[in-house]
């Protein structure tokens, strides 16, 4: 009995894959991450990934319905990380505002890192503006979903 060669070649095709796929998985590590984030006290879990340097001074030249993540660095720095937090979250035909483009901008603990404190809304953030905390846009704009409820 004979082999058919078109056979041979689709078994060593998928092999071949099969092998790749975990050396694949490795190369995408930190291309996108998933983390938890805040919208309106609910915990959601979002991917992003960061536009490259030369495309984000476009995006927001162009594009005025950038959704907004609050991050804080300083909290980092101060051993107390935080949970991001948006302003947005897709809804029935992607929700009232909704854009998958998204301006980082971050919070500055205006009591140093005795004051970190972990906002759970946006409304929270803007509440607190001048008082506890300075807002600082970035220029770092990121591709982000939601992609489902937050860890429990």
């Amino acid at each position: 009995m004979r082999k058919n060669p078109l056979w041979v070649l689709v078994i060593l095709t998928l092999s071949f894959l099969a092998l790749s796929v975990p050396a694949m998985a490795e190369h995408t590590k930190g291309v996108f991450s998933q983390i938890p984030a805040y919208y309106d006290a609910k915990l959601f879990t979002i991917t992003f990934t960061e536009l490259p340097s030369g495309g984000e001074a476009a995006v927001l030249k162009r594009n005025k319905s950038i959704n907004i993540i609050y991050q804080s660095d300083q909290a980092e720095q101060c051993n107390t990380p935080v949970t991001s937090v948006i302003d947005a979250i897709p809804g029935p035909g992607e929700g009232p505002g909704f854009n998958p483009l998204w301006q980082e901008v971050q919070i500055t603990y205006l009591g140093g890192c005795g004051s970190v404190v972990q906002f759970k809304s946006d409304n929270e953030i803007l509440s607190q503006v001048g008082i506890t905390i300075a807002l600082t846009p970035t220029t770092e704009i990121y591709t982000c979903s939601v992609v489902g409820p937050g860890p429990k």
